[in-house]
């Protein structure tokens, strides 16, 4: 798999209940299969059509911070728990001139709160860089993810910028700065759990997956990719698993928090996320 970063520590961060907002939990222990990747996608940041400018800029700005490396550096920080920025919105309303940013904060180490309620993550870090390229305040506005992408056509924020996986449907809609991450989706099961425990590979997984009935409830973040490929869909070319069911949530972290609460049965999501919410619900 091609990786934007140099290397990925091992170490995992702990995310506090403030940061996953519902994560943390008195339930049982989680494990996430994070050897077995169930998909490889890219992550880029979504700008309306009618805004080529602010593509042409991002794009630029992109290509000279992988170049010189600074955008290793960054992405890095928040995988190996050297990342100290955070960003607090300078006012309760975006202002003219300010360059805004719709994204869903509940997916570190993209985008999520600390516990002083301030902005962190990759994507945060990146949208900052931006705006001061751009000699623009930035104002972050949290939304449900499925919302991201009207409101960037609607040109009511300048940029989405979410762990967004680039389709073709979201290109009908948006534009796709160049990528900037390449990630996976894995699957995470109660620590206790033992049906995935002999798989080496996605397919073992997956036919694993294919045997159970309605009963069997995967949980995923609504609008994402982890949902596209547990429930189905032609534009990823998932063809999904019909004989389960799948269950939407608004955060990954309440999904894992349902998890650990033997509410459901497992949880598909993005990597990285998955073992920092992970991390949060078995401290």
């Amino acid at each position: 798999m091609k990786k934007t970063v140099l290397a990925i520590a091992a170490a995992t961060l702990a995310v506090t209940c403030a940061v996953s907002m519902t994560a943390c939990s008195s339930g049982s222990p989680v494990k996430v299969l994070k050897d077995i990747e169930l998909t490889e996608e890219e992550y880029a940041f979504a700008i309306s059509k009618d805004n080529d400018t602010l593509l042409t800029q991002v794009n630029g700005y992109l290509t000279e911070w992988k170049n010189d490396g600074s955008l290793d550096k960054l992405i890095n920080s928040y995988f190996d728990g050297t990342a100290t920025f955070s960003y607090s919105n300078k006012t309760s309303a975006p202002q003219d001139g300010d360059f805004v940013v719709a994204t869903n904060a509940y997916f570190p180490p993209f985008e999520s709160y600390d516990d002083n309620s301030h902005f962190v993550g990759v994507d945060i870090e990146i949208a900052y860089n931006i705006a001061q390229k751009l000699n623009k305040n930035l104002y972050v506005k949290d939304m449900d993810f499925d919302g991201i992408i009207p409101d960037v056509q609607k040109g009511t924020s300048a940029i989405g910028m979410a762990g967004m996986t680039v389709t073709d449907t979201r290109l009908e809609q948006v534009n796709f700065a160049n990528g900037y991450y390449t990630s996976a989706q894995v699957i995470t099961v109660l620590e206790s759990d033992t049906t995935f425990d002999n798989c080496k590979t996605a397919e073992d997984v997956e036919n694993i997956l294919k045997s159970k009935d309605s009963s069997y409830i995967i949980g995923t973040q609504a609008g994402t990719t982890g949902y596209m490929y547990s429930y189905g869909d032609e534009d990823f070319e998932y063809d999904g698993f019909t004989n389960l069911t799948t269950k939407a949530y608004n955060t990954g972290a309440l999904a894992m928090k349902d998890l650990a609460n033997g509410k459901i049965n497992a949880v598909i999501l993005d990597k990285q996320p998955s073992i920092l919410i992970a991390a949060s619900i078995n401290k």
